[in-house]
């Protein structure tokens, strides 16, 4: 089918344009490179090798390992990959960029970096905006087009497969269409066997990408790639329509990472190929471990992923509202876009005021406890009062857990509270200490005990599990993991009531609690108590968190 196609640049292209999707595209990681130029992160080179081996575990085709010579972490990271990693999906990439102006490939630093790491691939960067070509390179348009082709030539001839990522493309393209194509076909040229656009200052919409995509399609026959930063917010949706519009290789990072707004998504661009478009991204048996993947590299890399991330967010399947929740227990599918199982998620029922009976009782039957219809009842009124009061259970599930538990006229037997107290003690030119005594009786026998902390929680922790541990000594393997607080009603000033969220830990998995006060210390140990209680209930296989 032979179309005109406006660039809205002035010119126009006629070509043959097969619309057709393609049947896989290949997904390159540049985690370790790009991703790891994101605010905050600072990766260990052991932090560097466990990410690799998480992405390949996810089946991805290309793992940009960093740039070798860049610095000392890179160098060491190249030296140690090939005899600690161990890859059954992935191929490993070192990253550089084309010779120096008026230079000679042969002789060329980086390139003579990007040859000793000894990768069967490579990928080089080149300026494709006429703009930097003259105003960061200061040289000719004439030897930018050079720099592009002898260097890919020098590496093809060398025996490495080359990706040429076309930096500013999209930009390049609308500034100057002729010199942007030119950039592309001296790689062509030069042997390269993936011409990847960039947009590199994330500012292309999707209709603009589809122009481009369209034009270079029709007059370059070597594999087009993308790679997009996420500036306008339109990453992950600019690589998926590259992909209806041809593209067979798609650049990202694992959860978006990258410098300023980040990159492409792979943890959302890889189900939407798969699952949505129903082009081949990874191996579609491993598709379920994205889920996993992505929280795993979220640890490794110490950033918290957002719960709210499509498809392998905590949140991306939590249903709250009460209609939807009434919905779901008819019909699975009724608000849920796919299956959450196929990405290794799970489906969530949470609960708030704006909860219905329908939630109330599908959330105690996943956590096993039986309520009759009053006692549902019971429970979602005594949760609006609560609520109102200042408690947010849908992020407490071991608080909630226990108060529908109590709903059924069951108490806890563990122990019996008697009594704490705190004593901070400063004094001029010392640091302050914090002494906890916590009293309370276990099996019939009373026990006090006292422990210091560097503060009034960790030192009631101390006390507590201090007091408890002759009779349980699964409390060693449980640990708190966070601490929040947040003020309620601040005009009170210091008076105000405080909402207070622990998180806590074992070695099978994490649960939180909450308590609310106006006593900052009551707060907490009402979170701290119900912590305690959900973790003896794990350990003896009663509590299903």
């Amino acid at each position: 089918m032979a179309k005109a196609i406006s660039t809205g640049t002035g010119s126009t292209m006629s070509a043959e344009i097969d619309y057709a999707l393609p049947r896989s595209v290949e997904i390159y990681d540049t985690t370790l490179r790009d991703g790891s130029q994101q605010e905050g992160i600072s990766l260990t080179v052991d932090d560097k090798l466990h990410v690799a081996e998480q992405l390949d575990r996810l089946g991805v085709a290309f793992i940009e390992g960093g740039w070798p010579g860049a610095n000392p972490k890179d160098e060491e990271f190249f030296r140690r990959a090939p005899r600690e990693l161990k890859f059954e999906a992935a191929t490993l990439v070192a990253f550089g960029s084309t010779r120096r102006p008026n230079g000679r490939p042969e002789t060329d630093e980086t390139l003579a970096h990007l040859l000793d790491a000894e990768t069967e691939a490579v990928c080089i960067v080149a300026k494709s905006w006429d703009y930097h070509v003259k105003e960061a390179l200061r040289t000719s348009l004439d030897e930018g087009l050079r720099m592009a082709e002898d260097s890919v030539a020098y590496l093809v001839a060398q025996g490495r497969r080359v990706f040429f990522d076309a930096e500013h493309f999209f930009d390049g393209y609308k500034n100057n269409p002729d010199y942007a194509m030119a950039v592309l076909r001296a790689a062509q040229a030069g042997g390269a066997s993936t011409l990847v656009l960039c947009d590199t200052n994330g500012g292309t919409l999707p209709g603009e990408v589809a122009g481009v995509l369209r034009d270079v399609r029709g007059a370059i026959d070597t594999q087009i790639g993308v790679h997009f930063h996420n500036d306008s917010g339109c990453a992950t949706a600019n690589a998926l329509i590259s992909v209806e519009l041809g593209a067979t290789h798609v650049q990202g990072c694992i959860n978006g990472y990258g410098e300023r707004t980040g990159n492409t998504d792979l943890s959302v661009a890889i189900p939407n190929l798969s699952l949505k478009m129903g082009v081949d991204s990874i191996p579609r048996e491993r598709i379920k471990l994205i889920s996993s993947v992505s929280r795993h590299i979220a640890e490794v890399i110490n950033i918290a992923t957002d719960p709210q991330k499509p498809y392998v967010g905590t949140s991306a399947f939590t249903h709250k509202a009460g209609l939807h929740v009434s919905a779901i227990a008819r019909r699975k599918d009724a608000y849920e876009h796919i299956d959450p199982e196929l990405v290794g998620n799970g489906t969530r029922f949470v609960i708030s005021e704006m909860a219905g009976r329908s939630t109330v009782a599908i959330k105690a039957e996943e956590i096993g406890v039986e309520l009759s219809r009053d006692e549902v009842a019971g429970v979602l009124d005594h949760l609006k009062v609560l609520e109102h009061q200042g408690y947010h259970f849908e992020t407490a599930d071991g608080s909630m857990e226990l108060l529908m538990r109590e709903a059924t006229g069951w108490s806890q037997e563990f122990f019996r509270f008697e009594s704490y107290r705190v004593i901070n003690d400063l004094r001029d030119g010392d640091s302050p200490t914090t002494e906890a005594t916590v009293k309370l009786w276990v099996n019939g026998e009373r026990h006090i005990a006292t422990a210091e902390g560097n503060g009034p929680v960790n030192a009631l922790d101390a006390a507590l599990r201090k007091a408890l541990a002759p009779a349980y000594e699964k409390l060693a393997i449980m640990h708190l993991t966070d601490f929040k607080v947040r003020v309620l009603d601040s005009s009170s000033g210091s008076g105000a009531k405080v909402r207070v969220l622990i998180d806590s830990a074992d070695s099978d998995g994490t649960w939180s609690t909450i308590g609310v006060s106006p006593n900052i210390i009551e707060a907490s140990w009402k979170a701290l108590e119900d912590s305690i209680v959900i973790g003896l209930l794990r350990s003896s296989g009663v509590s299903r968190l």
